[in-house]
């Protein structure tokens, strides 16, 4: 599959991967390439959840005429391709480790946005009755080792107090007996708000909705030339070409190898792997302890996560390969069907019906960053936002909307996320051997007690 690191164009118009979403959906003529030769105020790059909110906030608050270039089709990378985790977060610092290491003030300021994406998820969805399938909400984290009760005893009291949640701390017999029965859990901390989603419906619903604000939106037609004259952007595309003023990128951990200055060696592209099972008898949803339909992600370094789908299926994931190569190798399905059945034993030899990979963006120092290039700078009229760490879901429709704020001079909340560019990895031409250390460190810690 594409590889960002080694890849410099993600291809033309690939169809959507052989996912459980995009086989829920029914296929029509997408949007076509751009064919001819335009001007436009800003240019999007990108489709995903992060482009279309800001070429919608652009068009609907700001009457640009903006024009949005996606390599496929909208969804096609990591916004259609997610697990639908609608989470009160992004990057992988969460309350604690925000008050930890900014202070209490900043981390509540940053829980803040992450609460205002949350709610601005279910906003658009009612705006633009987006049939993305919600789920009743319920999202448990699972301790995999006794250690993260008092962990969790510390998320609680400090979350309650202090950032106006409601969460609960439950035993393993209290966990199993009444929600879900996972064989790996010593219990979980409860979020009684967040909730699941059809990602790729959602994907598709907020391009529908930058279309109806009065962006223009092009499929298979990827960026392949960028030059800048006299304060202008000129982006070539396979049959056309647009030059606009203001360029932002938002394609986080699909952006090729070398794309841009900006971004070059500033993320991580990681990849994680779902499969999906066939639908459920009730005897197995019984033996499962399943209670609705929660959503669960465990406390490991290399994390599992899973959630029960509205026709009884059950979605797993985890990290997958290292390389885009060796994707499709059996047995990362294998490893993760492995870990299913270590969690539901009931499940023993269950089939598989889909299996996917996609991309995800890790940045430096785990928090998304949105960075404009100073005025006075060669690549002035050039913003980004990247780096969720495959947890942006609702944070990425709020970033979208925080970049078309900042292209068009607007001030946005003074928050660590936003004041500075993502930071450079040390010896980023080793990141993968970085990952490859990490995930061997991450195996070790995982196993110990």
């Amino acid at each position: 599959m594409y590889d960002p690191l080694l890849d410099k164009t993600p291809g033309c118009n690939v169809p959507y991967p052989t996912s459980y979403w995009a086989g829920q959906q029914q296929a029509g003529p997408g949007y076509p390439a751009l064919q001819h030769d335009c001007t436009a105020d800003v240019v999007v790059i990108g489709a995903g959840y992060t482009g279309l909110n800001a070429a919608r906030v652009l068009a609907e608050r700001f009457s640009q005429q903006v024009v949005v270039l996606e390599a496929h089709q909208p969804g096609w990378g990591c916004s259609g391709r997610n697990a639908g985790f609608v989470l009160k977060g992004s990057g992988r610092l969460g309350a604690v480790q925000l008050t930890e290491r900014f202070g209490l003030k900043t981390a509540q300021a940053c829980y803040r946005e992450y609460r205002l994406a949350f709610e601005q998820v279910a906003a658009l969805c009612q705006q633009g009755a987006i049939a993305c399938q919600a789920q009743p909400p319920g999202y448990y984290k699972l301790a995999h080792q006794p250690r993260f009760l008092a962990v969790f005893e510390q998320q609680q009291q400090l979350l309650n107090q202090h950032f106006g949640e409601r969460l609960q701390c439950l035993s393993q017999a209290e966990l199993q007996q009444e929600h879900l029965a996972d064989q790996q859990a010593c219990g979980a901390l409860l979020d009684p708000d967040c909730f699941g989603v059809n990602p790729l419906q959602l994907a598709l619903g907020y391009s529908q909705l930058a279309e109806q604000a009065g962006a223009t939106l092009y499929g298979g037609s990827p960026v392949l030339g960028w030059q800048q004259l006299l304060g202008q952007h000129r982006l070539q595309t396979p049959q056309g070409s647009v030059t606009a003023k203001k360029v932002l990128i938002a394609t986080n951990g699909y952006t090729p190898k070398d794309f841009h200055p900006l971004l070059n060696g500033r993320i991580l592209p990681v990849l994680s792997s779902i499969l999906v099972t066939r639908p459920l008898t009730e005897a197995e949803r019984k033996a499962c302890g399943f209670r609705g339909q929660p959503i669960v992600m465990d406390t490991r370094s290399l994390k599992y996560y899973y959630r029960l789908l509205p026709d009884g299926r059950l979605l797993f994931g985890g990290r997958g390969a290292i390389q885009g190569r060796h994707a499709d190798k059996p047995r990362y399905t294998k490893a993760l069907l492995s870990a299913l059945q270590r969690s539901f034993p009931a499940l023993a030899g269950i089939a598989v019906d889909y299996q996917w990979s996609g991309w995800v963006a890790v940045s430096l120092d785990d928090l998304p960053h949105l960075h404009q290039a100073p005025k006075d700078s060669r690549y002035a009229g050039v913003s980004y936002a990247a780096g969720y760490c495959g947890s942006g879901l609702s944070f990425s429709a709020l970033a979208g909307q925080r970049l078309a704020e900042l292209a068009m001079g607007q001030s946005i909340p003074d928050l660590p996320c936003y004041r500075q560019p993502l930071r450079r990895f040390p010896m980023a031409r080793w990141r993968r051997l970085g990952q490859w250390l990490y995930y061997q460190w991450g195996r070790w810690q995982d196993q110990r007690h």
